[in-house]
């Protein structure tokens, strides 16, 4: 199957038109994994502006948003308010149960959910989902029991990537984003 990125199995594109609920790691997905601390303590990520423009467009697709992440911070809680993520789970290490707790409230199945990591605690999430995702620059282990491996590097757009293969699967590209394939 073709997109936008590239060549895809029809399995993935399948099981991309079912997702209801795309959740997010941060550090190595949303941003490239550095942490810049200025001398006073101040922490500084960086986001990627395809990133965000693919999560709003997904949110306006009717798919519902989310992040679970390990760390908690300021920024991550402001920049996912202003990309529309509905629900925003920080200073969790152990994900899954905040994943299931997710579904719970939604009413979902893990079968309509997409997970995307880089590292070793998202694996549990990804392996419990439908659709388990890794930036292609993740942790070897990571790579080899993903479902489908992005074409870009974390925080460099392979949340926009997600976004967009969701998108297409479901009908709803061309609308979103004016993109067509």
């Amino acid at each position: 199957m073709k997109t936008l990125y590239g060549e895809i199995s029809e399995d993935i594109f399948a099981q991309a038109k079912k997702i209801k609920l795309f959740i997010c790691d941060i550090d190595g997905v949303f941003s490239d994994g550095r942490i810049y601390l200025g001398n006073d303590g101040e922490e500084l990520k960086a986001f990627h502006t395809k990133d965000g423009y693919g999560m709003k467009a997904l949110v306006a697709s009717g798919v519902a948003t989310a992040v679970i992440t390990g760390r908690t911070s300021n920024i991550v809680a402001n920049r996912m308010k202003a990309l529309n993520v509905s629900d925003i789970v920080q200073g969790q290490e152990d994900k899954l149960p905040a994943l299931k707790k997710l579904l719970t409230s939604k009413n979902l199945t893990p079968e309509q959910v997409a997970y995307i990591g880089d590292d070793m605690p998202d694996l549990v999430c990804m392996e419990y989902v439908g659709l388990g995702i890794a930036v292609n620059d993740a942790h070897p282990q990571v790579l080899n029991n993903a479902d489908y491996i992005s074409f870009t590097r974390g925080g460099f757009g392979a949340v926009r990537e997600v976004c967009d293969l969701l998108m297409q699967a479901q009908g709803t590209l061309a609308k979103a984003t004016g993109a067509s394939i």
